[in-house]
């Protein structure tokens, strides 16, 4: 069975998080969340609490144990940006892009 959970509007680059979703795949919850715990990037904190929450979802909604479980897909995804603007010389202004994420992570018991 699979189980997911998903965090939308995560102040990091997508770019910068996919990567460490990656390493993740297909791995034992357990040594994904300890690779999360270990890690120093934000992305690590942002990707352990999403993964925390499908092992919630798992065991309070399908009643699943999370020893058995597996990180089947991590993925991240570009969410919506904000615009800024920096002030620059003689009055002009550079366009400034605060990118933000959608991490999606799917957890399966392989059955």
């Amino acid at each position: 069975m699979e189980v997911r959970a998903i965090s939308k509007y995560v102040r990091i680059a997508p770019r910068k998080a996919r990567d460490m979703a990656r390493a993740m795949q297909g791995l034992p919850v357990a040594e994904a969340i300890k690779i999360a715990q270990f890690s120093e990037r934000k992305a690590a904190r942002q990707l352990e609490k999403t993964i925390r929450s499908a092992v919630a979802n798992a065991e309070n909604n399908a009643k699943l144990s999370a020893d058995d479980l597996r990180v089947k897909e991590a993925t991240v995804n570009a969410g919506p940006m904000l615009k800024r603007y920096w002030a620059r010389s003689r009055g002009m202004a550079s366009p400034i892009q605060k990118k933000t994420s959608n991490i999606r992570v799917v957890l399966t018991d392989d059955k």
